[in-house]
């Protein structure tokens, strides 16, 4: 007599198999996930330094709120109402979008933009912040007009 079909041991090898390898790769995607949000992060805040530069020495103003914020940068605009950044007077913070806190501080007045490193010390925070280093950027120009 012929038998089609597994054994209940073949079967059960092939779950133990899947387990296995699902408990692998699971969290090397998770990690992939978070390495792309730190350097999504990153790249925003280089962007807006280099926003914000170009329009103080285009408009002959230091952007000192909100509102000229906004102006500013398209980067600060696009990721203020998706919970990536915060404005307050002329200081945006980057953050963590899952923990909810600042991971760099850009801080702007007459003559400096100023990054630092913020309070969160999430994974995502720290990655971030050991990719944008603390930074007293000179705006030069300023009250230049064409």
């Amino acid at each position: 007599m012929k038998r089609a079909g597994f054994t209940m041991i073949e079967l059960i090898f092939v779950i133990v198999i899947l387990g296995i390898l699902a408990a692998v790769a699971i969290p090397k995607l998770a990690a992939t996930r978070d390495d792309a949000q730190i350097s999504k992060i990153a790249s925003n805040i280089k962007t807006a330094e280099g926003e914000i530069a170009a329009y103080t020495v285009s408009q002959g103003t230091v952007p000192t709120n909100e509102a000229t914020l906004k102006a500013a940068s398209n980067v600060i605009t696009d990721n203020l109402g998706t919970g990536y950044a915060t404005v307050a007077n002329a200081k945006t913070s980057f953050l963590d979008k899952v923990s909810g806190t600042s991971c760099i501080d850009v801080d702007v007045n007459a003559t400096h933009i100023i990054v630092t490193a913020g309070a969160g010390t999430s994974a995502i925070c720290k990655g971030v912040q050991s990719m944008v280093q603390d930074a007293n950027i000179s705006i030069a120009g300023q009250g230049v007009k064409y």
